[in-house]
């Protein structure tokens, strides 16, 4: 019988799923490991268990002892979970700015919670890192695991998460992308992923504000990424490239990925994936990037996933969540009754009959389909764009004879008739000129950044 005696034997072997929708774009493979399948929920079980067996085995923590850790809640989980499965008592501080599911979570495992203000220097006696620091002191026989300078985090990951991304992939990965936080998962996974492939990347998300990628370290609404400091369990020298990430691109892909791929994510997994998106963008057909999530947006639904708290920092825009896709379609009808709902050119036709598309109706890019009359996104094979053309026509006369499939670009990204309007405002934010809207499978609309401006414009503030 396949029966296991501990959550422990959980940890780790976490699988790789490949994004479908967010990357339909791109021309390289974008696969997410999952760690939010870990027993305790996060990346952070890995290390748990690691930190309290390297004390056991140095006598510093001893049977019945406390163990005491600064952290933004993950980490605290995967120690709670190790320490209820070995009979040790938890002590934890955490910043303010987490959300109450985190507090809550710790506390079910029986752990205290001591709560310091998160806008104060690492140094200062109040900061959760100098309280957690005092409470060691004392409580009698307690540990501080302290995973911001203890050389089991980057090692935990070396020895596992590495090699799982090397064996899952083959070998093929050519890009690894991971938040950084104490830095002992991309310290350590990096390097291991390096020493097989030196050329493999190493991309580090970090949250505008953070030390790792900015000049002067401030607030931010993230959690349990970037920091204030430099830890010793980080080696910059493993990543090659940093990217930064505002709060509001990572709540907003997070909210993104959990709608249209169905992962439920936190907001440093909308960091990660935002930021493996921007760089994605980059690669050319046969690059493989694997982007580390590394926790569960259920720890987060007072938060990124509620509303209100998005409109209240200002992360949706208004109209915000009373807004979606299809009433910016409805309204563009009304303003344009004798445009049909959507104009698209064959890949068989040619090249001025797209030219002639364009200037008939007055707009600046065409979907490109199996037909003029496309029943389903998947007839949607590409596009074409007013000024690649003046380009393409300018260069080579003769482009005008030519098929519409010779010359065309990608396919617009597609957003849901019954999503809200964030979505379209993030693709047209990163890039896109127009955006494919459907109803289900069925193409019913192109939406421009002008009708999204005009939609925008004439809504109550």
């Amino acid at each position: 019988m396949e029966i296991h005696d501990s959550l422990l034997d959980f940890i780790g072997d976490t699988p790789l799923y490949r994004f479908r929708s967010i990357t339909r774009n791109l021309a390289c493979d974008v696969v997410a490991k999952l760690e939010m399948l870990n027993p305790g929920g996060s990346v952070k079980d890995r290390i748990g268990i690691r930190m309290i067996e390297a004390a056991e085995r140095d006598g510093l923590l001893k049977p019945g002892g406390t163990i005491v850790e600064p952290t933004s809640g993950n980490t605290g989980v995967g120690i709670a979970m190790a320490a209820a499965a070995k009979g040790y008592n938890c002590v934890f501080t955490m910043p303010d700015k987490m959300s109450q599911e985190k507090i809550s979570l710790l506390r079910a495992y029986g752990a205290e919670v001591v709560i310091a203000p998160t806008a104060v220097a690492p140094e200062d006696p109040d900061s959760y890192y100098r309280v957690a620091d005092r409470l060691t002191e004392d409580i009698p026989g307690a540990f501080q695991p302290n995973q911001y300078f203890n050389q089991a985090n980057p090692r935990t990951h070396y020895e596992t998460t590495g090699p799982e991304i090397w064996r899952q992939t083959e070998g093929r990965i050519t890009h690894f992308v991971a938040g950084v936080g104490t830095g002992g998962t991309i310290t350590g996974s990096g390097r291991y992923l390096k020493e097989q492939n030196p050329n493999i990347q190493v991309v580090g998300a970090d949250p505008d504000g953070s030390v790792y990628s900015t000049s002067d370290a401030r607030p931010y609404l993230v959690e349990g990424v970037g920091e204030d400091f430099w830890p010793e369990t980080f080696d910059p020298s493993v990543v090659d490239r940093y990217v930064t990430v505002t709060d509001k691109d990572s709540f907003l892909a997070a909210r993104k990925v959990t709608r249209e791929e169905g992962l439920l994510l936190g907001g440093s997994g909308g960091l990660a994936v935002h930021a493996a998106l921007e760089v994605a963008a980059e690669l050319p057909e046969g690059a493989l990037m694997v982007v580390l999530l590394p926790d569960s947006g259920r720890g987060y639904l007072s938060k990124l996933y509620n509303d209100s708290w998005m409109l209240e920092y200002g992360f949706l825009d208004r109209p915000g969540t009373s807004a979606r896709i299809g009433e910016i379609v409805a309204a563009k009808r009304r303003l344009e009754p004798d445009m049909p709902d959507l104009v698209a050119v064959a890949r068989d036709e040619k090249v001025g009959r797209a030219i002639d598309l364009l200037q008939s109706y007055g707009i600046s890019q065409i979907p490109v389909a199996t037909s003029d009359k496309p029943e389903t996104v998947q007839d949607i094979v590409g596009s074409v764009h007013e000024r690649g053309l003046l380009d393409r026509v300018f260069r080579d006369r003769d482009a005008v004879s030519r098929s519409v499939a010779e010359v065309m670009d990608e396919a617009l990204p597609v957003v849901e008739l019954r999503h809200g309007i964030d979505d379209v405002v993030m693709d047209l934010s990163q890039g896109a000129e127009a955006v494919v809207v459907v109803d289900g499978s069925e193409p019913v609309g192109v939406l421009s950044r002008a009708d999204l401006l005009e939609f925008l414009a004439h809504q109550p503030s």
